[in-house]
């Protein structure tokens, strides 16, 4: 009888143990905030020699305007070599991925700017908006359009005499880390190209849908979807990312902002909070450094 009492004793105090710990990881998981991520898309407007200011002139406000503004992620639009070049040299805190439209250096860049203390490249991939994708520069032979996507996970260092989320031998699988992805894009422009901006959307979205899980042991990892879309919301292109008021369809995405005016958007669909929304009216006295404004939201990365 005392040895059965003693192996009462011991397994209410296993549970209690254990039900303690749960509440205390619960409670921390609780407490513990997300991760912030301040996103940026903006069309630079490509170095047209019609274009005033010059590119040689509004180059330096581009990169001024960054620098104030210090987004983590840069989608750009319509930048050329010489450009992305540019801009690539003169913010050297960030890593500059994509390529142009024509595959290496040719065309405009749907390019991609991180910031190199942050975030650690897993996948980066590209591919044409047309009905062959995964050729380079398929679609219409003047002014094809294509997506450049990524996979980042968030560096997660610990400070210099805390222990971290990792030990030495560390072989667990994604039990500390945060990954998401980033899709930039620009869609096709003209009255003519309808059908095109959404086969466009539809296309993105199944690229998208098909990323919903990495590996059956990994939560969904959160998405964005950024770029000029050279239409705005409400139009049928815009419809097959949202949906409308009534949809309850998981696979859809949310727009951080709905301006009906605005044909620059960053969409999104995760475990995802939307904590600011600006359009930058940035100008060195009246005059602008692109025909776009470029429009900066601020998230936040929530615990699942």
């Amino acid at each position: 009888m005392r040895i059965i009492s003693v192996l009462i004793s011991f397994l209410i105090f296993c549970t209690f143990f254990l039900s303690q710990l749960a509440l205390g990881q619960t409670s921390m998981s609780k407490n513990d905030p997300g991760v912030t991520l301040k996103m940026m898309t903006y069309n630079l407007k490509f170095a047209s020699p019609s274009f005033k200011p010059s590119w040689e002139v509004r180059r330096e406000w581009q990169v001024d305007m960054i620098k104030k503004y210090e987004p983590d992620i840069i989608g750009t639009q319509e930048g050329l070599k010489e450009q992305i070049d540019y801009m690539a040299d003169h913010l050297p805190e960030y890593v500059v991925i994509g390529e142009g439209r024509k595959g290496g250096d040719d065309d405009e860049h749907m390019a991609i700017f991180i910031k190199r203390d942050k975030f650690r490249l897993r996948e980066m991939q590209s591919f044409q908006l047309s009905e062959t994708p995964e050729i380079i520069g398929s679609g219409p032979e003047v002014n094809p359009r294509m997506v450049t996507w990524v996979r980042l996970a968030i560096i997660n260092r610990q400070k210099e005499g805390e222990n971290g989320p990792y030990p030495q031998d560390y072989r667990g699988h994604w039990e500390n880390t945060k990954e998401f992805y980033v899709f930039n894009t620009h869609f096709f422009n003209g009255r003519n190209d309808s059908l095109a901006r959404l086969n466009a959307s539809k296309l993105i979205l199944q690229r998208i849908n098909a990323l919903n899980r990495f590996g059956s042991w990994t939560a969904e990892r959160p998405v964005f979807l950024m770029g000029d879309f050279n239409c705005r919301p409400g139009t049928p292109p815009y419809k097959v990312f949202i949906g409308d008021k009534n949809s309850t369809d998981p696979d859809l995405l949310k727009n951080a902002y709905e301006d009906l005016n605005k044909i620059d958007w960053i969409l999104y669909k995760g475990a995802v909070k939307v904590l600011k929304y600006e359009v930058v009216d940035y100008n060195v006295n009246g005059e602008y450094p692109s025909d776009h404004k470029p429009v900066v939201v601020e998230f936040e990365i929530q615990k699942n």
